[in-house]
């Protein structure tokens, strides 16, 4: 009977664990500026397959910082990819958790040269074409912002944001969610870039979803 007690009291102290770091949910919507005007392909792209295609409109990305329960603190890393197509980067503003490997294939017909000077990550992939495989990785290792440009293409434009929580997204269509947070007191966060972050402190207890907006224009 005591052993049968025991093997109950773990079960309910489980179960409580489980439902109390893992149930919360913050939702909302960003506003953000309108999408920029699409740029004309210059005249030294001529003989080149294709045209610039229209950027990514706007994005953010919505991330919890604060001190988490330990057996909710991190999660698997998972392999990204930023896509160079139209010439454009795809996404243009992709969120990472610090450890995590991007790869950065080309879908364009012609070169590209990925690279970037930013103090987070610095690296130079040179230029491949969508032919060469497998596609060129990088392993983002440090928290901060990293500019993404094309040695080839000047107007092209990116961002990898490497942030230490594992809980963010981003946005699509201005709105955000964020499932399976831990119960607490906590700071939310909006980034659009430097000059654009809101943070606004949340507490979230399971089963009360809490809603969240922010203006970011």
């Amino acid at each position: 009977m005591k052993r049968y007690a025991g093997t109950l009291a773990l079960v309910v102290v489980f179960a409580c664990e489980s439902h109390c770091y893992g149930q919360c949910l913050v939702q909302g919507r960003v506003s953000l500026p309108a999408s920029p005007p699409s740029i004309a392909t210059p005249s030294r792209y001529a003989g080149q397959v294709g045209e610039i295609a229209p950027p990514d409109p706007p994005a953010a990305v919505v991330y919890l910082e604060g001190s988490f329960p330990t057996s909710v603190a991190s999660s698997p890393l998972v392999t990204n990819q930023v896509l160079q197509s139209g010439m454009q980067f795809r996404p243009a503003l992709l969120p990472v958790q610090v450890g995590t490997v991007v790869k950065f294939p080309n879908g364009d017909d012609f070169y590209h040269s990925v690279f970037s000077y930013s103090k987070a990550k610095r690296f130079d992939l040179g230029r491949y074409r969508k032919e060469d495989r497998p596609p060129p990785t990088v392993v983002f290792d440090k928290p901060g912002v990293v500019k993404l440009y094309c040695e080839i293409h000047q107007h092209m434009r990116g961002v990898v944001l490497v942030l230490e929580t594992p809980y963010f997204t981003r946005t699509t269509n201005n709105i955000y969610e964020l499932p399976n947070l831990p119960a607490g007191n906590y700071m939310l966060k909006a980034w659009m870039d430097e000059k654009h972050v809101v943070e606004k402190p949340v507490t979230l207890q399971p089963g009360r979803p809490e809603h969240v907006d922010f203006d970011l224009r």
